[in-house]
């Protein structure tokens, strides 16, 4: 009996270090202003490779000026999201001569930056568990 009661024990522990809560990110990309090209997203869910190496990305063929991407998402952590329509197609965000792009590109908490892009501080928020949506503005 103890030794089923151990086993039982083991087996509920090892689920439960293996299971972690799923969460639903919604991201309900507003104010596009040429229904033209694809929304690309990506999520970011550590400073480090934020911009670089994103944890999910997706994109939609743009067909109206209200765009939502769904994403689960493994656990309650700090993430971050950056957008930008590729007008073209090209498959990349497009710059003029100086860097500067020239391409629609936001970020989540609609963050700015001065110099460069907003840092992953600026664009970051907690998804707490469940179904979460946030609303980025193009």
């Amino acid at each position: 009996m103890k030794r089923l009661l151990l086993l039982f024990v083991i087996c509920t522990a090892s689920k439960a270090a293996f299971t972690q809560d799923k969460c639903e990110l919604i991201v309900r990309v507003e104010n596009i202003k040429e229904i033209k090209g694809s929304l690309m997203i990506a999520i970011y869910n550590h400073e480090d490779h934020f911009l670089t190496k994103e944890m999910i990305s997706a994109s939609k063929s743009i067909d109206s000026t209200i765009i939502e991407f769904s994403f689960e998402l493994l656990g309650q952590e700090k993430y971050a999201v950056s957008i930008y329509q590729d007008e073209n197609d090209n498959g990349k965000l497009d710059s003029n001569f100086m860097g500067i792009p020239s391409e629609p590109y936001a970020f989540s908490n609609n963050a700015k930056g001065m110099f460069g892009p907003p840092s992953f501080e600026d664009c970051k928020f907690e998804v707490k568990g469940g179904a979460q949506k946030i609303i980025i503005s193009l």
